[in-house]
């Protein structure tokens, strides 16, 4: 879609917080709007409309439109919102009881070119390994994403992270 399109979806996503719980539907409302706009299918309108019901509270709902618009080439469309689309589609999957399945999504993407959402990778695969019991694996990944921000204690902190899934000597 062109930059006017992106600029207002970005604008109504500025007001999210303007929208209390019990005016959820307004807000996505105000979403499926701007989604009437690109034609029927589009993935970045599946997305949109994804992320709205996933931000209000109905991760079920908004699985299987990140499904179908990962399907129908979102991260062809834009490799940005792709990502974002697996990794919130991640976080929608644990919430409704199927981390695996996140942490199959997620996994390969540790491998991806490296963007600014590595962390948020990181963060939701973890959440997703805890959820299976898995939280050595996930605080090492943790761990891992924090180390390099930390002022002091970059190289101790990541190599107690992968002391953390390594086997023990």
């Amino acid at each position: 879609m062109n930059d006017d399109w992106e600029k207002r979806v970005d604008a109504a996503w500025a007001t999210f917080d303007e929208y209390p719980q019990e005016r959820a539907a307004e807000f996505r409302a105000v979403i499926d709007a701007l989604v009437a706009e690109l034609p029927d299918g589009s993935p970045l309108g599946l997305f949109e409309r994804a992320c709205a019901w996933d931000s209000t509270g109905h991760s079920d709902k908004a699985a299987p439109l990140y499904r179908e618009a990962l399907a129908k080439g979102l991260s062809q469309e834009s490799g940005y919102k792709g990502r974002r689309a697996k990794i919130q589609l991640s976080s929608s999957l644990r919430n409704i009881g199927r981390a695996a399945e996140g942490v199959e999504l997620l996994t390969p993407e540790l491998d991806a070119p490296s963007n600014e959402l590595d962390d948020a990778v990181r963060a939701t695969l973890a959440l997703c390994l805890s959820s299976l019991g898995r939280d050595r694996e996930g605080l090492s990944l943790v761990l891992g994403a924090l180390a390099p921000h930390l002022p002091r204690y970059q190289r101790s902190m990541a190599n107690y992270a992968r002391a953390l899934v390594e086997p023990a000597d």
